[in-house]
């Protein structure tokens, strides 16, 4: 299963970590540092990588909700049926950091996962993520 790891940018760190996890598993995550080469369409490459996966995973932290990017990936998964039961939001911390004015009230019909913002509970965290995308493929 391809997996789109929707995240703001300047949470690429631990997109980075989630994204190594998840293909550790046997997932392939699509990733823009990677796939995405300098002078590349970068619109046209992320809407081919969102028609190609089965799957997201979005990384919900205070920095999501200053991206329009994110905003715009979590619309288009919501509203196709490749995505149907595997978008995966995960909450990155406390809930309680987060914006709730800006927050997709969508999203709060969706099973979340939290994972912690660091330390060895983080990788049971991405070991969470990646067997709910496995059982949901």
């Amino acid at each position: 299963m391809k997996v789109f790891l929707s995240h703001a940018h300047s949470d690429k760190a631990l997109a980075k970590r989630i994204a190594k996890g998840l293909k550790r598993a046997g997932l392939e995550v699509w990733d823009a540092e990677s796939e995405i080469l300098p002078g590349e369409n970068w619109a046209d490459k992320t809407a081919q990588a969102l028609r190609d996966s089965q799957a997201m995973v979005v990384l919900l932290t205070p920095n999501t909700f200053q991206s329009s990017n994110v905003s715009l990936e979590i619309g288009y998964a919501l509203g196709s049926k490749e995505y149907k039961k595997r978008l995966i939001p995960v909450i990155v911390g406390s809930s309680e950091n987060l914006p709730q004015k800006n927050f997709p009230w969508i999203l709060n019909h969706f099973q979340m996962i939290e994972l912690p913002e660091q330390g060895k509970q983080q990788d049971a965290g991405i070991k969470q993520i990646a067997q709910t995308l496995l059982e949901a493929a």
